[in-house]
């Protein structure tokens, strides 16, 4: 499973990411960051394909797409 990590001090809201997003499930989030910018929030968790567009385009490295590991329960 991959899952998506925004860093919301390291964004500075110039909503690239969101413009690139193909399923379009990131937007501008209402609330301001610790340095006054309003970041971007993953809105639609299991409509991202995790395809990555999002970190690829971040000039601030605020998001990253990672394999999360699964753990089994016993």
């Amino acid at each position: 499973m991959l899952k998506v990590v925004i860093d919301v001090e390291r964004c500075k809201g110039c909503e690239l990411c969101v413009h690139y997003c193909p399923p379009k499930v990131l937007a501008m989030s209402p609330a301001l960051n610790t340095r006054g910018f309003y970041s971007v929030v993953l809105i639609d968790e299991e409509r991202c394909t995790s395809c990555a567009a999002c970190a690829i385009v971040c000039p601030d490295m605020a998001i990253t797409v990672y394999k999360a590991e699964r753990v089994a329960v016993r």
